[in-house]
């Protein structure tokens, strides 16, 4: 039997592309994003009470994975992918249905010309990915206090160290009222070490890049150094945002 779902929202954050996303929430505190709700679904009354609330569940698809099947175990970057893992066991993307769940702080709700926004803080979802459902979180069902956490038991430390460039600063002083936490946000996602496992263990220096909000930012990465080289703001083109959101 088929249960059809169907998107209530998407999110808009900073996070352009599947590299250098935060695995899970929180990893990247200070970014915040905003969920637009689709027509019929953001209707004031829908957010009732919901700011008495601190954090909330959303629940999304992995709608860049969902074609690429799924397998019966995986590699958990945790487990610096040398270890398999049944699928239930692990919040690989890949999975028989490519649905997510997020816990996000509630920053503000913007309930501005009839329709209602949402800003939350720490998500870890790359933009224009489908909102299917929002939950509010509470702390008593879902944080029980003997809970154990299998191979996630503590959050992941910081693996790389985060300096700049004389550029990468000279552009971080000059669009500093524009963008104030832009190298607080920099530094939360480069030193979770957003590198595949196989190239970790590399003692030689290697260069990546990505887009992040309106930048693209690229760095090197030796031994546990991370050193941004280079901030350019990027052109994003209507289309190209248009076919992110469909």
């Amino acid at each position: 039997m088929n249960y059809p779902l169907e998107p209530i929202a998407v999110i808009n954050s900073p996070f352009r592309e599947k590299f250098a996303t935060p695995r899970q929430p929180g990893l990247a505190p200070s970014v915040t994003a905003t969920i637009s709700f689709y027509p019929g679904y953001g209707v004031p009354e829908t957010v009732r009470g919901l700011e008495d609330f601190s954090h909330l569940w959303l629940i999304f698809l992995f709608h860049q994975n969902w074609q690429q099947g799924w397998q019966p175990t995986v590699r958990p970057p945790r487990l610096g992918g040398n270890r398999r893992v049944g699928v239930y066991a692990s919040r690989s993307p890949f999975r028989p249905n490519p649905v997510g769940l997020s816990a996000v702080k509630l920053l503000e709700i913007d309930r501005g010309k009839g329709e209602v926004r949402l800003r939350v803080q720490g998500a870890d979802l790359i933009d224009g990915t489908p909102i299917l459902d929002i939950k509010p979180y509470i702390p008593y069902g879902d944080s029980p206090p003997q809970a154990r956490g299998g191979f996630a038991e503590q959050p992941p430390e910081p693996v790389l160290t985060v300096d700049f460039s004389a550029a990468a600063t000279l552009f971080l002083q000059q669009h500093r009222v524009r963008e104030p936490d832009l190298e607080r946000q920099i530094r939360e996602v480069l030193s979770q070490d957003p590198r595949p496992a196989y190239r970790r263990q590399s003692a030689e220096q290697q260069e990546y890049g990505m887009n992040f909000a309106d930048y693209n930012i690229r760095w090197a990465v030796k031994a546990q150094q991370a050193t941004v080289l280079e901030i350019k703001p990027v052109q994003i083109s209507a289309s190209s945002i248009a076919a992110a959101h469909d």
